[in-house]
């Protein structure tokens, strides 16, 4: 069974492998490991996607990791995109692949670059123009200037959005948390200003010049 455990920790040499080495020694078999944010105050915050073994239960992962120095555990929970990593690179490939395709492209991809549930571009006039599986039918348009966390009609969902132009924005949604960083905010709206830049670049076809 795979989960998603986000943990603060010292940014320090060594801690990540004493964080790993308690996990393992709890039964947690680890898949991956990304670096969501470093901050200021000498710690960093990492997504480690995991499997449980031999019935493990997912509080003796916490366990063992708040038993070390200086580490805290924001959030573990089941993951069903498995043990997968999609970073941004490989987005950004993905989006360069498919030029006419980049911005309905990126909203499919945002869940799993960001371990969220669901992505959808809005317009300004409320209409969902294209959203993944799980989004609701409706997606609130918001006003930004940027990238922004949205107030979000339940107590579960975890909004945040980025504006593409004047006329649209991108939404992202979690249900439950973590919360999104401030880190993850900016990788939204870099992503997304990626994606307008490729769809709306010209194509370049290539001019065949016969021999004289």
């Amino acid at each position: 069974m795979s989960f998603l455990l986000r943990v603060e920790l010292p940014d320090v040499p060594g801690s990540l492998g004493r964080l790993a080495s308690a996990i393992g020694e709890a039964g947690g078999d680890i898949e991956a490991i990304e670096i969501i944010e470093k901050s200021g105050d000498g710690t960093a915050v990492d997504d480690v996607l995991l499997e449980l073994v031999g019935g493990t239960m997912p509080d003796s992962i916490v366990s063992a990791c708040t038993e070390l120095d200086g580490v805290r555990v924001l959030w573990i929970s089941r993951y069903a995109a498995g043990g997968n990593v999609f970073l941004d690179l490989e987005a950004v490939e993905d989006l360069t692949a498919h030029p006419e395709h980049a911005m309905d492209r990126l909203v499919d991809l945002l869940p799993a670059v960001f371990r969220s549930d669901w992505g959808a571009r809005v317009s300004s006039d409320g209409r969902v123009r294209h959203r993944t599986d799980a989004a609701p039918d409706h997606v609130s348009w918001a006003d930004l200037a940027g990238t922004a966390r949205l107030h979000s009609d339940d107590d579960v969902t975890l909004l945040c959005a980025t504006r593409v132009d004047e006329e649209e924005i991108v939404v992202l949604g979690r249900h439950g948390g973590p919360e999104f960083l401030d880190s993850e905010l900016a990788r939204l709206g870099h992503l997304t200003q990626l994606a307008r830049s490729i769809h709306r670049a010209p194509k370049v076809t290539a001019e065949v010049v016969e021999p004289a």
